[in-house]
């Protein structure tokens, strides 16, 4: 197999881990003297893919087996039936997926990639790989022997590959790639300004385009322009106070263009960073807050829309808009670059070492595990002085965060509401961690006009039919989008048309505590409204630790199999939301009894009967970490 063309890396990220793994492989063979070509695979035009030698794929699965944001379109083209089984015969391909065994669907999208491209033709060079995120080194704990092996087969099948050798010398290892980044700093800029009491909205919009597109380097879209900007309008808790939980509801209206969404929808928020944390870093970094910088890529794969990135912005702002730097934890090559730049002697030899295979499973514990951020990072290793360009290129970006919307915007126009749980938890070393979102959205004070950039889209949950009976499963936060099917359903229950009948199975610790919305559900429970048994519905609570033995909205579901399976045979469609932990397996399985007791079925049909259900778009799960 003689290859004269780059090796050719596609990869498809939702959190950065992908990106980061396909990185790290381009380095490896680069650092062998083998040119690379790496595009994330929305960049990247499928039909050329029979052109390409050797392809190596690198994709995350994201929820219950979904597919990535960016590998969409690429998915789409690979299942066109008029594809032949040589379209890839003279294609050699590996995969490596990232995943979590957690999940039910454990690496789904790598394992249904690899088998499309054989069925295409393509020959596999490896077994695919599959990094989990439960391993105590994560991901990197399959990555690491995965990538060894397919550089040894690749060079034995074609030496001249890797002019360089298959292993790697220390002077490759020592050496360090320029950043893929060029910053531009300008003397002085129109500062962006805003009047007493209020906020200049075109001046923010352009500053988060600006800044996103500069640091994707790709051409504008719709994820770096906001939709629209909300204003807080409620912030008010929903557990009793000391329990132990804080689940807040908030509203809020939309002060800029219209809001516009389906219940089952999903709105991507970004967070603002605690400036404190923001000047904390910018004093660590020895960096000009007042500076106005224009960041470039200088990889010709990335496609800047030049007057866009040719304005100049705040360097402060760049900062607080794209890169997380108090929240996330930074990655292994982050370390790596680091230990170049530190120059007392035991930083460097722990930051090599963190760097290095051996040292793998300690940097996970030091850095992962225990959530440690950027800035917490750099402040444990003062002695290393790192430019702002490898900064910008490493430090990971800041993201928005989706929730389910908890509303109908038929039933509130111009508004958007939304169910947080805000997250907090206790490192192994017993150091308290909060999630960045959602404790900046409790911190936010509704009288003050704090202007939110938001993105809507569309979730795993579609809007259904008034017509459509329902079977809702949504323990804790996943009450959060029936919230919204409820009311608007409510609504339209008032029409000459009737609406068909809604079964929900709720789930919370204790009824005292974090009973959710209970007053909401008490009220369409009663008087034949869309929750009522009187219309063929109902609403049933499993509050898991109010009595010794708990209980879960499995539980509810068995006691109820005969309403559960006459909805079901009434063709109901089943609606599922919540923590992805063991609630999704554990609510099929409770289907799988109720339909093979009262359906008069072996267990065997019971699932086939659900995957079926599956497949003809009745039954939906969104589920988050």
């Amino acid at each position: 197999m003689e290859i004269t063309q780059p090796l050719l890396i596609l990869y498809a990220t939702e959190t950065g881990n992908a990106l980061d793994s396909a990185e790290r492989l381009a380095r490896q063979a680069e650092r062998r003297g083998c040119p690379v070509h790496i595009l994330s695979l929305d960049q990247f035009d499928p039909s050329s893919l029979p052109r390409a030698k050797i392809v190596i794929f690198v994709v995350s699965t994201t929820g219950q087996g979904d597919t990535p944001n960016p590998m969409k379109a690429f998915w789409a083209f690979l299942l066109q039936r008029s594809l032949g089984r040589q379209w890839l015969e003279n294609t050699s391909y590996a995969v490596f997926g990232l995943g979590d065994s957690g999940y039910q669907k454990y690496n789904f999208v790598a394992k249904k990639l690899d088998k499309r491209l054989a069925d295409l033709g393509g020959a596999s060079i490896i077994e695919k790989g599959l990094g989990d995120d439960q391993h105590p080194s994560g991901y990197e704990g399959a990555l690491d022997p995965w990538m060894s092996s397919l550089w040894t087969i690749l060079y034995n099948q074609n030496p001249l590959l890797f002019p360089k050798g298959v292993n790697i010398s220390v002077s490759d290892i020592k050496t360090l790639h320029p950043p893929k980044l060029d910053i531009t700093y300008l003397d002085s800029h129109e500062v962006y300004s805003q009047t007493e009491g209020q906020i200049d909205l075109k001046s923010f919009e352009k500053e988060i385009i600006m800044s996103r597109t500069m640091l994707s380097g790709k051409k504008l879209n719709d994820m770096n322009k906001p939709d629209c900007f909300l204003k807080m309008v409620k912030n008010h808790p929903l557990c009793r106070p000391g329990c132990g939980k804080d689940v807040r509801h908030f509203d809020f209206e939309a002060v800029s263009s219209t809001i516009n969404y389906e219940v089952g929808d999903v709105v991507d928020i970004l967070p603002g960073q605690n400036p404190e944390a923001v000047d904390a870093f910018i004093n660590r970094c020895n960096l000009i807050p007042e500076s106005y910088i224009i960041v470039k890529h200088k990889n010709k794969d990335y496609f800047c829309d030049d007057g866009i990135i040719n304005v100049p912005i705040n360097l402060k702002r760049f900062i607080e808009l794209t890169m997380d730097i108090a929240s996330a934890s930074p990655r292994r090559y982050f370390f790596e670059v680091m230990s170049f730049f530190a120059s007392a002697q035991h930083e460097k030899e722990r930051l090599d070492y963190f760097a290095s295979p051996e040292g793998r499973d300690d940097l996970n514990q030091y850095n992962q595990k225990e959530r440690r951020t950027v800035l917490e990072v750099l402040e444990d290793f003062p002695s290393v002085n790192m430019p702002f360009e490898w900064l910008v290129q490493l430090v990971p970006p800041l993201k928005t965060r989706a929730f389910s919307i908890s509303s109908s915007m038929l039933v509130h126009p111009n508004q958007v509401h939304l169910t947080v749980s805000i997250v907090s938890w206790t490192t192994p070393f017993k150091r308290k961690r909060n999630g960045l979102c959602s404790s900046w959205l409790a911190s936010l004070n509704p009288d003050q006009c704090v202007c939110i950039p938001a993105w809507f889209h569309k979730g795993s949950l579609p809007a259904p039919d008034p017509s459509l009976p329902l079977i809702l499963i949504g323990p804790g936060t996943g009450c959060a989008p029936f919230r919204g099917f409820v009311e608007e359903r409510a609504l339209m229950d008032n029409s000459p048309v009737p609406t068909s009948p809604i079964l929900f199975f709720f789930g919370c610790r204790n009824e005292q505590n974090d009973f959710l919305y209970k007053d909401f559900w008490a009220l369409h429970s009663q008087n034949s409204n869309v929750l009522s048994e009187q219309k063929g519905g109902g609403f049933y609570a499993a509050f898991s630790r109010d009595q010794p033995k708990k209980v879960y909205v499995q539980h509810k579901m068995r006691e109820q199999k005969a309403k559960v399976w006459e909805l079901l045979s009434n063709g109901a469609a089943v609606f599922v939301a919540g923590s992805s932990n063991n609630m999704p397996t554990d609510v099929l399985a409770a289907f799988e009894d109720v339909v093979a007791e009262e359906g008069g079925v072996g267990r065997d049909d019971a699932v086939r009967w659900l995957r079926m259900l599956e497949k003809g778009g009745k039954y939906h799960v969104e589920a988050w970490a």
